[in-house]
């Protein structure tokens, strides 16, 4: 049985669950409701994040900013401060089709590479297993 596009939502809100396991991750904060903040630390201090859910339209997207940002292992140590996370949900026959996208995250940008890959791990290994992904 495929999962529901309420099932998926609600396990993409779920960050505790799906961004840990890869990196010695830490999560501490709110999550659930609109302007809820939490902050996220990954790999002993590698990465430090502060993101607010600064929009939300239940089983349809969700949307947290970087507010504060220290990624240690580049020159700009703050270049995810102001990026968005976005994720869109849209049921496709018996099939849920979620968008990622980190809006920031450009090639540009020097943590590009080690990020997109962060993303993709996360998004594989947790993700993958409810959901129908589609490129674009």
């Amino acid at each position: 049985m495929e999962q529901s596009t309420k099932e998926i939502f609600n396990a993409v809100m779920n960050v505790r669950e799906w961004r840990s396991g890869l990196y010695s991750e830490e999560i501490e904060g709110s999550l659930g409701k609109l302007n809820d903040e939490f902050t996220f630390r990954a790999d002993e201090g590698v990465h430090y994040s502060k993101q607010k859910l600064v929009e939300l339209v239940p089983d349809k997207k969700i949307v947290w900013l970087v507010t504060e940002s220290e990624l240690t292992f580049i020159e700009k140590k703050d270049e995810w401060t102001g990026t968005k996370l976005s994720f869109e949900f849209a049921a496709k026959g018996d099939k849920t089709q979620v968008r990622f996208t980190h809006f920031g995250l450009v090639p540009t940008i020097q943590c590009y590479g080690d990020c997109s890959d962060a993303w993709s791990d996360y998004l594989e290994k947790f993700l993958s297993p409810l959901i129908t992904t589609a490129k674009g």
